[in-house]
């Protein structure tokens, strides 16, 4: 018997960062941008804006990018740099205090920084600067990059120091930073989170999605490399290596749920990858359906990939209403059931009597992917054969996403066969690690929530 996961049961990643420079009305473009990004995090919001006299304007709240800056707070973000950052906290509680982007003042200067990923040696890192005596404002991972680059950052420049920075910290992390009038953008040696430069009136942008790019203009360039330091400044774009021997392990999740559908990570289409995950799923497990429904939002690529190549219907068989809060902040599992189905609803006269092809991304805890069974079958639903386009996620990670232990994950501790009649389907499919490979069009990916092989050491007890 499985019992019944009382937390949330959807992914969230913890953030999502934007830089500008040399772009007039830069907190402006930024505010697109960060909308653009929105998904990335919705719990908080900020940006830091450096004009010609190159002192940082803050703006940052909870809430949502339209909450925290309406239209009145731009006449007080003026200059044609910026950072911004959305969040959603994955090792840290909220508060103000933990808010991106963060400032902070050192000898060689005052600097602003806004960070996407998670440190996996923090505590370690941490406990041994506070040693030395270091104080910290924050409970934030990020704020450690504000104590190694300050340390060095008068004697060895601000380039060097982050790079200095980079090398110390092991995880994920893809960070902008804003630091006497000149950008820099940085990505881990792995290579776990996107990021990616673009052109805009003559200066440039920085993104953690290519979405955020064509939300105001700008002309893509490149993908930011893993281990590399991108400097932008008076002279144009400068690139430095803070790491040697890169790895190309982003995380899988960003193709198969993080990133909208229009972005492109590393040179492959989001939307296309999940159709070929799709494609790929009917090849590995052909089921018996009259009609393909996906889970909307982001599984509903896959199920095209799905209808095209068995040539089932593709309908719209659940309805997603956007405006209704999210079900785990509800206070008991009763009202989350209800929100439920508040969030979803079945379209009776397309699913009743019918056998369906059931698409979804992903199951975390199995709470929601029973419900939806349960919506479908009392509309009607003759079977309901559940598809992911996905291995079975069965491992915490440590690199950004909220799942850091292995109680919060149904895949962890039970079979295909137990996790399908805890969920209510006639039948359960996973798509293999190699099909996902083969989607992504390379040949590595971090994939070690479905494998348990992680890329980096784990810094402790799991």
């Amino acid at each position: 018997m499985i019992e019944s996961r009382d937390s949330f049961d959807e992914l969230h990643e913890e953030c999502g960062v934007v830089g500008i420079y040399g772009v007039d009305g830069a907190s402006r473009h930024a505010f697109v941008a960060l909308e653009a990004i929105q998904h990335r995090g919705q719990q908080a919001c900020g940006m830091a804006v450096c004009g010609s006299d190159r002192r940082l304007r803050i703006r940052k709240g909870a809430g949502l990018v339209k909450d925290v800056f309406p239209d009145d707070s731009f006449s007080q973000l003026l200059g044609d740099s910026c950072i911004g950052h959305v969040r959603y906290p994955t090792t840290a509680v909220g508060g103000r205090e933990n808010i991106q982007p963060f400032s902070t003042t050192c000898n060689a200067g005052t600097f602003a920084y806004a960070h996407n990923g998670n440190i996996v040696n923090a505590d370690h890192i941490k406990s041994s600067l506070e040693d030395i005596g270091h104080l910290f404002q924050s409970t934030s991972d990020s704020e450690l990059f504000a104590h190694l680059i300050g340390m060095r950052a008068r004697d060895e420049g601000w380039a060097q120091s982050i790079m200095s920075a980079a090398n110390q910290l092991d995880g994920a992390f893809s960070t902008v930073i804003l630091a006497e009038g000149v950008l820099y953008a940085c990505r881990d040696k792995y290579g776990f989170r996107p990021l990616s430069i673009g052109r805009l009136e003559g200066g440039y942008v920085v993104a953690s999605e290519t979405c955020a790019l064509n939300a105001i203009g700008a002309e893509f360039l490149r993908d930011i490399d893993p281990g590399e330091l991108v400097a932008i400044g008076p002279d144009g774009i400068k690139s430095y290596r803070h790491s040697q021997h890169p790895g190309r392990y982003m995380c899988a999740m960003e193709f198969i749920y993080f990133a909208r559908p229009d972005s492109d990570i590393e040179g492959c289409n989001v939307h296309e990858f999940r159709k070929r995950t799709g494609r790929l799923l009917f090849e590995e497990h052909p089921v018996p359906a009259d009609i393909v429904v996906g889970v909307p939002d982001s599984s509903l690529s896959a199920a095209m990939g799905y209808s095209e190549a068995s040539r089932i219907p593709l309908e719209r068989g659940l309805l997603k209403n956007i405006y209704v809060a999210r079900t785990f902040i509800q206070p008991s599992q009763s009202m989350r059931d209800l929100g439920v189905r508040m969030k979803m609803s079945p379209i009776r006269s397309v699913v009743e009597g019918k056998s369906i092809a059931l698409i979804d991304d992903s199951i975390v805890r199995g709470t929601t992917s029973r419900q939806i069974v349960r919506l479908l079958r009392d509309a009607g639903a003759r079977e309901v054969h559940m598809l992911i386009a996905s291995p079975k996620y069965a491992w915490p990670c440590f690199y950004g996403i909220d799942t850091g232990t292995s109680d919060q994950l149904i895949g962890a501790d039970h079979n295909v066969e137990e996790i399908c009649e805890y969920i209510g389907a006639d039948s359960l499919h996973y798509l293999s690690e190699q099909a996902l490979l083969k989607a992504s069009c390379r040949t590595t990916l971090c994939t070690a929530c479905f494998t348990g092989n992680y890329p980096t050491a784990l810094y402790g007890p799991e």
